[in-house]
Formats: C-alpha cells, structure tokens, sequence
C-alpha cells in the first residue's frame, strides 16, 4: 500500500474537516489528518509538518485560502493545494488558482470529485 501520505485540511467548519476526512479514508491510502481552522493555521501547520497534500477552504477567519495557498507555495513551489468551497464564485476560484492550488473542489462535496483529486495526486485506487 505505501507509505502513509500527510494531509492537511483546513476549514472553519468542523462538519466540512469531517466530511472531508471521511471521504479521503475512503481513499484506498494510509493517510495522517493534520486539522486547522484558519489560514494561518494552515501556513504555519504547513511549514511545521510539510503535508503531502493541502485542502484549504477558500473563506477562511485570521487569512482567506488564496493567501494561505500563496504563502504555503512561496514557501514549498511544489506543494499540493486543493481548494475547497462552496460559493465557487469565477473571481475566488481564479484567485485560488493564480495564487497556485492545483485543484478546486465544490461543497457539498461529491465522493467521486474528492476520490478523484486523490488518485490524481497521491495514487490510491
């Protein structure tokens, strides 16, 4: 199966962090969570665990997404930044992708979108 992959998810709902985590473990990979609930937590979770993967709310208390995603990028160029929203309005999801996630995922969210981002990303069936 591999090693086990880190994923850092960060949202300020905890319903959404849940939803999320239950989707991945549906993933067949080992993963470890690491949970925030702001966008600086999401910086300064990155820099201290340096996840394999980062799912960021876009609207977001302390700093929104789009600057999380900017500064966890400016810190590791190659790191793995999906975004996550409801009010996928164009302008915020051109900022998240300018501001460098390489993915976008839409809440509620869809098993198969969410499976999909995986194995895109980090293997797993």
């Amino acid at each position: 199966m591999g090693s086990t992959k880190k994923i850092l998810i960060c949202d300020d709902s905890i319903m959404a962090r849940k939803q999320l985590k239950d989707s991945i473990s549906q993933c067949d990979i080992d993963v470890e969570f690491i949970e925030g609930n702001n966008g600086q937590d999401a910086v300064d979770l990155y820099k201290a665990n340096q996840p394999d993967m980062v799912f960021l709310d876009i609207v977001m208390p302390i700093k929104d997404g789009a600057t999380a995603a900017r500064e966890i990028r400016e810190f590791d160029n190659n790191a793995i930044v999906v975004m996550a929203s409801s009010i996928g309005t164009q302008q915020q999801l051109k900022n998240a992708i300018e501001a460098g996630a390489k993915d976008f995922i839409q809440k509620p969210l869809d098993f198969a979108q969410v499976k999909k981002i995986i194995k895109a990303h980090l293997g797993g069936e």
